[in-house]
């Protein structure tokens, strides 16, 4: 998966994309100061995982008890376990607020922190993620859009009397991402025009039902993004960041007056971002690539922008939150597709990794992991064979316990795949490319099997080891998936992230394509039974492998894909439009460039059946994109299916429709690319 099934990404990130916003700030510093970086504590050097490199070693684990097409791991058992998304402690700590689509909906349900039955709070057909609780515990603001065409309202819900009332009613206007002052007076979000790239920061009076604007004037190729509030109510920190996705900064913002300050002036293209305020208000907890190239933590003294780092590692480290006492703090460490939990404290200076199971372990909660009394974490447990589900961590006792159970009866993790990690060369020798490869139980090496290369969107994401329902379900239909992170790819520093700038659809497409190239080698496969497949830049990647190596495909799915660049800066959200004149150039200047990466333009070169799937209100891929290629394959005789689900945008939300769509995407498979019969049964 893509930092978690139905996870978030920046504004770079066509296909889970969150986009922030950005503005120009009034400086009230008028003088440059140079930061400092200093060492705050040793440098941790993180364990290094194994990863494959010989693809004979990848094999099949015997199974007795999984055969092939079971009804366990069918389509719709496998999406109709629960998904579980952002989450918020209540302020007393004994209930939490938390995202589901149990009812077949994004919805907010309430649960009690021990765990247990899930009550139902809002009913709504439309989505609903980012519920913050008030400080005073009577009101739950979030976020629900329409239909999915990310035009985001700010709603507030009562958790004892289940009143919804609609705070911003602007259509054209998107407001996203509430957060309550500490005296629940206020409400900060992010807002956006439809129409415009920026997204400036707004605040919102509950008592005298007028919003206040923190930013205007942003330049149209920046945004702003993730407002932070003083425990004062003084002051908001937020991160701006360019278009391009390459350099940002964090800026401290007076609310009373409007005026900010920029706390991390430097040279050259570095990533800044804000993660939390100190209690005393004094410093800021931030994540940052200008140490050594990787995202590191470190802390931000306002007052002197010194930075000192908590962290300087060669992973993808991630700030989280102080505790309420301010004595500890957590973050996060991504190493190859795992992300475990770290707790620093200050006293004693020490620095471990919580004892929890291994995957994709994310803090949660709007405001902080900690509950209010500080002895408590709240986090997302993800794994290959586990669902997303809410966990909360004893820090007495150093034991977690499930809040929320996904899984419905009848499935079971012992009959899912764990991937194997794998490095291969890419094939112009300057990068190693890591994957997962996931093999079917009891898969025969015989030349005879069908695989699937399935590609991340992003292009700034990474495939990570969590729980990815359509995987698991075509492995078990006896397909081996290798799932590569190609150049562009983030989790693996700086240079490699970048690597891909102004070459988009050029050698991350050969790295897609050595990804084939290794499971061939692996000996359990029909070379002529490989697809392509994947999702908003997976779709468009896919697009670009059907047309510029058509040999290598028996088949291709892109899925919300983008295939004309010329047509996509023209019709996309302005926000991405900004993104992609940043990251590919001018369409003028570099139209020889734009023209060689439009796959609409080799549509002739296809030979493989395709599956295209849209959304018809998809602000990022519009479904034109995907009807070009319809056209232009049946014009000249080509074999292609396509659907549009009207009622969605980006990413599938309704679970009737992700049913309908990866039953599609199954059947095409088997019809054009059908897996070898492993000749396995329980009763063998």
């Amino acid at each position: 998966m893509t930092v978690g099934e139905g996870g978030v990404k920046p504004f770079s990130d066509k296909l889970f994309i969150l986009i922030s916003s950005n503005t120009r700030m009034r400086i009230l510093i008028s003088f440059a100061i140079v930061v400092v970086m200093s060492s705050f504590a040793s440098a941790q050097t993180l364990p290094v995982p194994h990863a494959i490199t010989d693809p004979k070693q990848i094999a099949s684990k015997p199974n007795a008890q999984v055969e092939q097409s079971q009804q366990s791991l069918s389509i719709e058992k496998l999406y109709m376990t629960r998904q579980v998304g952002r989450a918020s402690w209540s302020p007393d700590g004994k209930t939490i607020v938390f995202v589901s689509n149990i009812s077949g909906r994004n919805n907010l349900w309430l649960v009690p922190v021990e765990g247990g039955w899930p009550t139902q709070l809002t009913v709504s057909d439309q989505r609903q993620t980012a519920p913050a609780w008030s400080p005073d515990g009577k009101w739950i603001a979030y976020m629900s859009d329409y239909d999915g065409d990310e035009q985001w309202d700010v709603f507030i819900v009562s958790p004892k009397t289940g009143q919804v009332v609609n705070l911003t009613h602007t259509r054209e206007i998107a407001e996203e991402y509430p957060r309550w002052s500490a005296d629940g007076r206020y409400l900060t979000y992010t807002v956006k025009p439809k129409t415009s790239s920026v997204y400036e920061i707004d605040v919102y009076d509950m008592l005298m039902r007028d919003v206040k604007h923190v930013t205007t004037g942003t330049p149209a190729d920046r945004l702003n993004e993730n407002p932070i509030w003083s425990h004062d109510g003084k002051w908001i920190a937020y991160t701006q960041t360019q278009a391009k996705g390459t350099d940002s900064n964090i800026f401290v913002a007076e609310v009373a007056t409007g005026r900010s300050s920029l706390l991390t002036p430097h040279e050259g293209e570095q990533l800044f971002r804000c993660d939390d305020f100190s209690p005393d208000g004094t410093k800021l907890l931030i994540t940052s690539n200008a140490v050594n190239g990787y995202e590191n933590v470190g802390m931000l003294e306002i007052a002197t922008k010194k930075i000192s780092w908590l962290t300087k590692d060669k992973w993808e480290i991630g700030g989280g939150n102080f505790s309420p006492d301010g004595k500890r703090l957590v973050w996060t460490a991504n190493v190859e597709g795992n992300t475990d939990i770290y707790l620093h404290d200050f006293v004693t200076g020490k620095t471990a990794a919580l004892p929890l199971n291994k995957g994709v372990n994310q803090l949660a909660g709007e405001y902080s992991a900690f509950s209010k009394n500080g002895s408590r974490l709240l986090y997302n447990h993800n794994g290959a064979s586990a669902p997303g589900d809410l966990w909360v961590y004893q820090l007495a006792t150093e034991k977690s316990h499930q809040v929320t159970e996904s899984l419905v009866a009848g499935v079971h993790s012992e009959d899912m795949v764990e991937p194997f990690l794998v490095h291969y060369p890419s094939r112009d020798g300057k990068w190693t490319i890591s994957a997962f490869v996931y093999v079917p139980f009891n898969m025969v090496r015989n030349g005879q099997n069908a695989a699937i290369v399935y590609v991340h969107g992003g292009p700034t994401a990474q495939t990570v080891n969590s729980f990815n329902r359509f995987i698991q379900h075509v492995v078990n239909q006896g397909y081996m998936v290798i799932a590569p992170n190609y150049r562009g790819s983030t989790g693996y520093g700086k240079e490699f992230q970048q690597a891909n700038l102004f070459d988009m659809g050029g050698g991350d497409l050969q790295d897609v394509l050595a990804a084939a190239d290794f499971i061939k080698q692996t000996g359990f496969l029909d070379p002529k039974k490989i697809v392509l497949m994947g999702g908003s830049y997976g779709g468009y990647m896919t697009m670009m492998g059907v047309t510029k190596a058509p040999e290598v495909w028996a088949a291709g799915v892109p899925i919300v894909p983008f295939v004309n660049w010329f047509t996509e800066i023209e019709n996309e959200d302005p926000v991405l439009q900004q993104s992609d004149l940043a990251t590919m150039g001018d369409p003028e200047k570099n139209k020889a460039l734009f023209q060689d990466r439009s796959p609409i333009f080799f549509v002739d070169q296809i030979k493989a059946p395709l599956l295209l799937l849209a959304g018809g209100n998809d602000p990022r891929c519009p479904k034109e994109e995907a009807q070009q290629v319809v056209d232009a394959v049946k014009k000249r005789g080509g074999t292609v299916e396509y659907k549009v689900y009207e009622n969605e945008g980006h990413g599938f939300a309704r679970v009737e429709n992700q049913i309908d769509a990866y039953q599609r995407v199954s059947g095409f498979l088997k019809a054009h690319v059908p897996p070898a019969d492993c000749s396995c049964s329980l009763s063998e």
